[in-house]
């Protein structure tokens, strides 16, 4: 039976278990990080700390390409015509995407070489997923189509999340002890047995 590898596993790496796991994964690993980290023979005689300098390098470019989407249009807004900005924040999502993936990779791989053993899940389970947006993925499709069709101020009436507003003096009936407000008195109240 061939090694169970979880989804997100880098095609160029072999499964962990298999002769040329450690191999594969030092050569995928080096071609994460900058050509330089090849110079340092601790990195090549222990893939364990490659695969630690690897994870810190990949969480550092995914921080650094959110950053720069966060601020393209401040930086770049003024000196680039609409369709060019348009296609530098393209960018950014494609590449951020690349990285995310290629983190992930790298810390399964890291996993891996710390000995970890994976084991199939319910949601890994091959033909479990339907192909296209599942149900759950259309119901938010739909909510967030009617969100953007309603305005802020049916919103909070539709969720349940803002409290109960009192209608404006004008639309309440009037009330019916005349309109006094008379407070209950309570054992060691003085103002309200003296009123």
């Amino acid at each position: 039976m061939p090694a169970y590898v979880p989804p997100g596993w880098p095609s160029g790496v072999h499964p962990p278990g298999t002769e040329d796991f450690e191999r594969t994964a030092q050569a995928w690993l080096l071609d994460t990080v900058p050509a330089d980290y090849r110079l340092h023979g601790v990195l090549r005689r222990y893939p364990l700390a490659l695969a630690a300098m690897a994870i810190h390098h990949t969480r550092a470019c995914v921080t650094g390409a959110r950053e720069g989407y966060r601020t393209a249009r401040t930086e770049l807004g003024a000196a680039l015509p609409p369709h060019a900005l348009d296609a530098v924040l393209a960018a950014y999502r494609a590449e951020g995407r690349r990285l995310v993936a290629t983190a992930q990779a790298v810390e399964l791989v890291a996993r891996a070489l710390r000995g970890e053993v994976f084991t199939p899940q319910l949601q890994d389970a091959p033909g479990d997923k339907p192909a296209g947006p599942g149900p759950q993925d259309e119901l938010s499709t739909r909510r967030k189509a009617a969100d953007a069709a309603e305005s802020p101020a049916e919103r909070p009436a539709r969720d349940g999340a803002a409290k109960a507003r009192k209608a404006p003096a004008a639309q309440r009936p009037p009330a019916r002890n005349g309109g006094t407000t008379r407070r209950k008195a309570r054992s060691g109240d003085k103002h309200a047995a003296a009123g």
